[in-house]
């Protein structure tokens, strides 16, 4: 029988270390390392003030390293940061054997909101000179994760004023019932001191809340509309995500197609992507411009982004720059005859309440003497004077008379819904022809179709990337700018990483 040596795991062993041979060439960290060396660091003179007197400070370079390597694997705590620099060799080695304090890496991480923007850039700018991006095409999406508020404690003004008024009447049926508990001299073992903790905890939300109500106003989106605030963390807000509602911050990111590095990205404080838009690529033509770009106005480049993004506004914004922009409507699908089977893969009962052809609005005649439409079955639809405004255009309304709806035969091809009574038609002042609908002329093209099936597998990968392989599950800070600063430290992260895999000498992966 073979004989095997022994070992034991339990034991440790004192040798001497030199940190830089622990940081291996062609590893992410040497990378990392290597990146950040090049680094300006004039960008942190007006953080310190300690010339003449106080006591030395932690090289922006050391703390940058070590957060970002620990980002790396998805630790984000920094409290198990400053713990790893202590114990864990490469830390070490990154740190040089430094050992910053947990209160220093959360303290510096925390207040990097204007430093941030031009360590980025330097990213990108590297990536650049690395021939890592072509800027011939941008994918742009956004990654909806929670953050570090509940939804419990977001709705409008008056909502909140109501769940106020509710935690008052709850505290008050708490006294009552405690003195009535009293009366009858059966209060148990302990029950003082949990209500105690119980009535603490109610008048410490109940003053939570008044301070809130008192001090802050409503939300307001850029249509108009009221918005629910939060009273944790007021520049979150409610987004709809595939794994449900969740209260964060949309991470958005400007993804360059070659390697996939990340030219641009912000945190935002926005359920809907259609605002988004705008910003993102403004940002886009800034980092471009600072890393020397000569295209940076972006004139001619391909900008692909999915359905959340089309809007009227941001078209128009794609044509006044000469952008090539491919951003199509919801119902770009159901046009597209690759999709023309898809119904059949649906189940039965679904085929059966939408697998019927329901008559639209190409079917109905439009009566310009009259000023009406008429309808397959021969039946006028007349003006109903209730015009509805959106997007800077007005949509007139045409509805048919019920005693026509009623009894037609062709009511179940034409009103998709019972609980409508009448048809109804709207007409664009504009007459059909704007912005959306040469982009759905754009989108249903050959070329429109080819450009646009290219987003997912540019954007996509980078989400799943920082997501899954990097652990980026939720923001651990408050407030939007606090909260950029880790999305943009995640993205340098995917940044670093392709000039790791791509980049040529000194960044390469290639071992020396």
């Amino acid at each position: 029988m073979a004989r095997y040596k022994p070992y034991s795991y339990d034991q440790t062993k004192l040798i001497p270390i030199s940190y830089d041979r622990q940081i291996l060439p062609g590893t992410f960290e040497r990378t990392l390392s290597e990146v950040i060396d090049t680094l300006d660091m004039s960008v942190f003179n007006g953080r310190y003030h300690n010339d003449e007197t106080g006591a030395p400070a932690y090289d922006p370079k050391i703390l940058l390293k070590v957060v970002l390597y620990a980002y790396s694997h998805g630790i984000i705590g920094s409290r198990r940061i400053g713990a790893l620099c202590a114990d864990n060799v490469i830390f070490m080695a990154l740190s040089a054997d430094s050992r910053p304090h947990f209160t220093t890496i959360a303290d510096f991480i925390s207040t990097l909101q204007e430093e941030i923007v031009t360590i980025f850039r330097h990213v990108v700018m590297i990536s650049m000179q690395m021939d890592l991006i072509d800027a011939s095409m941008f994918a742009i999406d956004g990654c909806k994760l929670p953050s570090n508020a509940s939804k419990e404690w977001s709705g409008t003004k008056e909502e909140l004023r109501k769940k106020k008024e509710k935690l008052e009447q709850a505290l008050r049926h708490m006294i009552r019932s405690h003195v009535k508990q009293d009366e009858s001299d059966k209060e148990s073992d302990g029950s003082e001191e949990r209500f105690k903790e119980r009535l603490c905890r109610a008048r410490a939300k109940i003053e939570k809340l008044d301070k809130w109500l008192e001090s802050s106003d409503d939300k307001v989106s850029g249509r108009g509309y009221v918005r629910q605030s939060n009273v944790t963390d007021n520049e979150s807000a409610k987004m709809k995500t595939s794994h449900g509602v969740v209260q964060g911050y949309n991470g958005i990111a400007v993804v360059d197609s070659k390697h996939q590095v990340i030219v641009s990205a912000e945190a935002h404080g926005e359920g809907q992507d259609h605002q988004l838009l705008k910003p993102a690529l403004e940002a886009a033509k800034q980092t471009l411009k600072a890393t020397g770009f000569d295209g940076a106005k972006l004139e001619g480049t391909v900008v692909a982004a999915d359905t959340g993004f089309h809007a009227s506004e941001n078209l128009e914004y794609l044509e006044r720059e000469g952008i090539d922009g491919y951003v199509p409507d919801s119902n770009f699908r159901k046009r597209d005859p690759r999709f023309a089977t898809a119904g059949k893969y649906k189940d039965t009962n679904e085929k059966e309440q939408w697998g019927k052809a329901h008559f639209d609005h190409a079917d109905f005649t439009y009566a310009k003497k009259d000023d009406c439409y008429v309808c397959p079955a021969g039946k006028r639809l007349e003006y109903a004077t209730s015009d509805l405004t959106t997007n800077g255009l007005t949509y007139y309304k045409y509805v048919a008379k019920q005693r026509h709806c009623g009894g037609c035969g062709f009511r179940s091809h034409c009103i998709t819904k019972d609980t409508h009574k009448v048809r109804a038609i709207f007409r664009r002042s504009d007459g059909g022809e704007n912005v959306c609908s040469r982009m759905r002329e754009k989108i249903d093209t050959q070329r429109g179709r080819e450009m646009y099936s290219k987003r997912m597998a540019i954007v996509e990968p980078v989400f799943g990337n920082m997501r899954h392989a990097k652990r980026l599950d939720r923001f651990t800070l408050r407030t939007r700018k606090k909260v950029n600063v880790q999305w943009l430290f995640y993205c340098m992260v995917h940044n670093i990483e392709k000039i790791c895999n791509f980049g040529s000498a000194p960044f390469a992966c290639a071992c020396a």
